[in-house]
């Protein structure tokens, strides 16, 4: 009776997120000022997991192609997008990062979890001559999608970089 119980409630689970992708993340004032400032970004996509990567090519969904799109969508809201070599030389670093992890729970069924993040080079309080890559805002969305449903990571990587775009113009308004 009680296994019943625990699947009907994960079954459940499943339902809303499937339904609706919910966001979470750390996007206050308080991390959206950590981004003042900032005169370019560099762009890191993650690539897929190997038990999604064979279905999402279908929706041309590669870790190029995501990331073509992610740096296109920066571009076009006037975001600096930098290429490595001159990242290096870019005060503080910053980089935005895109992880999508998957995991099948049932056979062509994938939970998943796409996180976006700007990290950037930061001083410790308790040791200034210490530097280090850390995360000053971040955000991610949690949801359900099938082999036929794929474009569900796409439109949700949209979603979150859109939301890092808002947080961006908020600490660094168009002139």
């Amino acid at each position: 009776m009680m296994m019943r119980i625990v699947t009907v409630f994960a079954i459940a689970c499943c339902c809303i997120l499937a339904l609706k992708p919910a966001a979470y993340g750390i996007d206050t004032e308080l991390t959206q000022r950590t981004m003042s400032g900032i005169q370019g970004i560099n762009v890191v996509v993650e690539e897929l997991q190997p038990n999604i990567q064979k279905y999402a090519q279908r929706f041309n969904l590669t870790k190029e192609q995501m990331q073509k799109e992610v740096e296109e969508r920066l571009r076009k809201a006037g975001i600096r997008v930098t290429p490595k070599d001159e990242w290096l030389k870019t005060p503080g670093r910053p980089v935005l990062y895109v992880n999508v992890n998957t995991h099948e729970y049932e056979k062509y069924w994938y939970a998943f979890n796409i996180a976006v993040s700007l990290g950037q080079i930061v001083t410790l309080e308790a040791d200034p001559k210490l530097k280090a890559l850390a995360s000053t805002w971040d955000i991610s969305m949690t949801g359900v999608a099938n082999i036929g449903t794929l474009n569900t990571l796409r439109s949700s990587i949209e979603v979150l970089v859109d939301r890092f775009v808002k947080a961006y113009r908020s600490a660094n308004p168009k002139r």
